[in-house]
Order: C-alpha cells, then sequence, then structure tokens
C-alpha cells in the first residue's frame, strides 16, 4: 500500500486542509475578534501545527517515492517563502509553535 492509500494519511490530510481553511478564512478578522473566537483560532491553529508537524515526520520517514515528491514540494514551498535551503523544517514548527504559544499567553494576560 502506499503512503496516500493509508487511512490515517487520508484522514489527516483532510484534516489538515478543512482546518487550513477555517483558520485562513478568519485570519484576516482576528483583531476584531471576540475573545472567545480569538481563542478558538488559536486552538486551531495549535491543532494546524500539530497535525502538520505529524505530517512532515511521517513523510520524512517513509520510503514511498510520492511521499518524498510531497515532502520535496513542502521544502520548495518552504524555501520560495525566503528560507535557507537547508532549513530544518522541525526548528520551524518549533517557532511557529512558539509564536501561538505567546499568542495564547498574551490574550490570557489581557484578561
Amino acid at each position: 500500500m502506499s503512503f496516500f492509500e493509508s487511512d490515517i494519511v487520508q484522514t489527516e490530510l483532510k484534516d489538515i486542509s478543512d482546518l487550513q481553511e477555517k483558520v485562513y478564512n478568519k485570519v484576516f478578522e482576528f483583531s476584531s475578534m471576540s475573545k472567545e473566537d480569538k481563542v478558538e483560532h488559536i486552538t486551531m491553529l495549535e491543532d494546524l501545527l500539530k497535525k502538520q508537524q505529524i505530517l512532515y515526520a511521517r513523510l520524512s520517514l517513509s520510503d514511498d517515492p510520492e511521499a518524498q515528491l510531497m515532502k520535496d514540494s513542502i521544502m520548495l514551498s518552504a524555501r520560495q517563502l525566503g528560507f535557507p535551503k537547508d532549513v530544518d523544517l522541525k526548528n520551524v514548527f518549533a517557532n511557529m509553535t512558539n509564536i501561538v504559544d505567546n499568542m495564547r499567553k498574551s490574550l490570557e494576560k489581557r484578561g
């Protein structure tokens, strides 16, 4: 069975796609959201990051050629966004997680 035929991978890809759509559709409304909506949005961001990180780890561990193509595509996208060619996406995910954590802490401080 290929990497993408796995039910688990299919479910995760759908979940990631759904979360991305929800997050991106509301990203420009964040500053005008209620505190409850901001908390919900941050929670979705956290979930999205976790799912993306897990998918990337699975891609990295797979020897399926299609999985490697997807991993290469992700790396190409990262370079197009300005990341160095040899960037470790684990560090990128860690930094993004810290940013989202700081967003949550900042929101909690405001009461």
